[in-house]
């Protein structure tokens, strides 16, 4: 019999929290992720239907919106990104396919994203040496979709902080990138 242990995207028992001088970057992998894109013409049923379940409204063009368990952001055309703590969500999608029904797709998204934290007063010099987004500009609940060391990356603005979700299986590199920039200004 398979003796399995689950791991963080870095490899790890435990997430990763790397501490700087005004600046904090903390692996998240206890997060659920779904992405749920409206079926053609079903846009106004999907948010209609999601809303009873998520108790948020899915958000517009580079916007989120955060409830009190779930959070959805905007990565495309009637697509978002639902969020949610993996404890009690670790069937995130099918909850949300039940929710929505056949007005719109959903997938699984938890194991192909990794997540990262950056807090702290230099959180905005680490990211304007990362990427193009505009991290200075962006107010809670913004999000982007922006390169960082190569990398498909969104950034989501939060309350006391960012968040920064790439690929999963460049978790290591993007981290990388994370801390190099940190090492800059910190």
């Amino acid at each position: 019999m398979h003796n399995l242990k689950p791991i963080t995207a870095l490899g790890g028992a435990t997430a990763q929290v790397d501490r700087f001088d005004g600046l904090m970057i903390s692996e998240n992998p206890d997060r659920a992720l779904v992405s749920m894109t409206a079926r053609e013409g079903q846009g106004d049923a999907v948010r209609d239907k999601a809303w009873p379940f998520l108790k948020v409204d899915l958000p517009d063009v580079g916007k989120s919106m955060m409830g009190t368990e779930y959070s959805a952001f905007w990565i495309g055309p009637e697509s978002w990104m639902i969020d949610a703590p993996y404890a009690g969500n670790a069937d995130l999608a099918k909850q949300v396919k039940l929710a929505v029904g056949d007005t719109a797709s959903v997938v699984e998204q938890t194991d192909g994203w990794c997540r990262f934290d950056l807090s702290g007063v230099a959180e905005i010099a680490a990211l304007q040496r990362l990427c193009n987004a505009d991290a200075a500009q962006m107010d809670v609940g913004d999000v982007t979709r922006t390169q960082i060391h190569h990398l498909g990356c969104f950034l989501w603005c939060q309350d006391g902080g960012f968040a920064v979700i790439g690929p999963r299986s460049s978790a290591k590199s993007l981290h990388h990138a994370l801390t190099t920039a940190a090492k800059s200004v910190c």
